[in-house]
This record gives C-alpha cells, structure tokens and sequence, in this order.
C-alpha cells in the first residue's frame, strides 16, 4: 500500500536499496528520464498532449529536488496501466524528522 505523503516513503524500510540512494541531481534525473521512457504515457487519438511533456517534468524536478521536494510523476501508459513513480528527498523538506532509512555515503 503506498502512502499517503510522498515523505513517508521514507518509512517503508522495505523499500530502500542502495543503488536507489542518490546524492547527485544529475543521476536522479537519468533515473527518472529511465522509468519515463520504459513506460511512456499514451498518446491521445486526436493528437492533443495528454500530459506535460518530459522536458517540463525534468525542469520541474531540475528546480524543487535540490530544495528537498519530492518528485512524482503519474500518468497512464499506452497499455492503459497507471504508471506512478517519485524521488523522494531525504532529509524531506515537509518530514524533517523522520530519519533517512539508508543515508548516502
């Protein structure tokens, strides 16, 4: 079950993996542009953009990240599957007192 604040991720210690512990921006952003491209969202019969586009996402992610905001995109993908996914900041800028499950080295 998710939860219902991004931050509280950082709770379900099942879900921490070091190779999903990042310190630099740059690899965040690669992980995200990653899981987007698996899973692109559908594209609208009419041709009309669905959602915002991935260079809006990345810019988006690009500014409030450093800042210690979460970042979760969520959106149908072709196969009409609901595809969510975030990077959630530790220390987190909305739960500075719940510790880092697994810090950075």
């Amino acid at each position: 079950m998710p939860p219902t604040m991004t931050g509280h991720w950082l709770m379900k210690k099942s879900q921490v993996s070091a190779d999903r512990t990042w310190t630099d921006l740059g690899i965040a952003l690669a992980w995200l542009t990653k899981k987007y491209e698996e899973s692109p969202p559908y594209v609208r019969a009419d041709g009309l953009q669905a959602y915002s586009s991935l260079e809006n996402k990345l810019e988006y992610a690009t500014d409030v990240l450093p800042r210690g905001v979460d970042v979760t995109w969520v959106y149908y993908a072709a196969a009409k599957s609901l595809i969510s996914f975030s990077v959630v900041c530790c220390p987190n800028r909305f739960h500075p007192d719940l510790p880092c499950p697994l810090p950075p080295s």
